[in-house]
């Protein structure tokens, strides 16, 4: 199991969604509701709930990086206004 960053990947991403199995399923009805991937596939949905509680998406640290420098100036701002 990979710790740490996500990288994403387009190839993957249109890989899933134009794959023979999705395209079946979908014009059969055969999706279950959202959650339910407990009941479809056990491994998958345990692999899932531990990748995700494990990971962060590669956004995450660029959006704090860009944060904490504003985030400084407004607590210096205050502490000059009294």
């Amino acid at each position: 199991m990979k710790f740490g960053f996500r990288i994403p990947s387009i190839k993957k991403r249109i890989a899933a969604r134009t794959s023979v199995k999705r395209i079946i399923a979908h014009n059969l009805g055969f999706k279950a509701p959202r959650g339910m991937g407990w009941i479809t596939n056990p491994k998958k949905a345990m692999y899932n709930k531990v990748y995700n509680q494990t990971s962060r998406g590669c956004m995450l640290s660029v959006v704090f990086l860009f944060s904490m420098p504003i985030a400084l100036v407004f607590v210096v701002w205050k502490m000059c206004l009294g």
